[in-house]
């Protein structure tokens, strides 16, 4: 059993069932209608929140046991979500599909994969489309309340600022919060936040 798997094999939700703070902030930038992808979207909770939002939302996952869940809590929120078992490197990344592309906490990704997806996101919205994403900072190596242990797999605003120029930066912060995400993952955490929309 992958990692994954065996941390989400319980009854509860790892993180809980409520969308990322962050993304549901987001919501009076979001389309009243569309497309939407979730990428390593776990146990669903983005993604079945963004279908709670009217979009039609693709979320996908590497574990299994994520997507069975993902499936569950959309039919227990009354949404449609078609959840994909899918390697984020193995992903097709199709060409200007999507009105909305949020990626919340994916920070396995070491700095070659991650630039990979990065362009990923951004080739694959529509333009006019909006892009969602927030990570820890290298402050979170301090604080130890989750995330990455290497220091090159965080993000700053220096970094998300070069990888998405061609995008129109709505908003890039660096800041620390108490982050709550579920009941196991609570603590002061360093994040950087981005929202950017695709020229179009």
């Amino acid at each position: 059993m992958s990692y994954w798997d065996e941390r989400y094999s319980t009854s509860e939700y790892l993180f809980g069932e409520e969308p990322n703070a962050f993304l549901a902030r987001q919501a009076h930038l979001l389309p009243k209608s569309g497309t939407a992808l979730a990428i390593a979207d776990g146990e669903g909770r983005n993604g079945v929140w963004l279908a709670e939002q009217g979009l039609e939302v693709v979320s996908f996952d590497a574990s299994p046991v994520g997507i069975q869940k993902a499936r569950r809590l959309a039919q227990k929120r009354g949404v449609a979500l078609d959840p994909q078992l899918v390697d984020i490197a193995l992903y097709g990344w199709p060409v200007e599909q999507f009105d909305v592309v949020a990626g919340i906490f994916f920070q396995f990704a070491g700095p070659d994969l991650r630039d990979a997806i990065f362009a990923g996101m951004q080739r694959t919205l529509k333009p006019g489309g909006l892009l969602i994403l927030e990570g820890y900072g290298p402050r979170q190596l301090e604080y130890k309340t989750g995330g990455p242990s290497m220091i090159e797999n965080l993000y700053t605003e220096a970094l998300l600022a070069e990888k998405f120029a061609g995008l129109e930066i709505l908003q890039l912060q660096d800041h620390d919060v108490e982050l709550a995400e579920g009941a196991r993952h609570v603590g002061r955490s360093h994040l950087v936040d981005l929202v950017a929309r695709k020229p179009g």
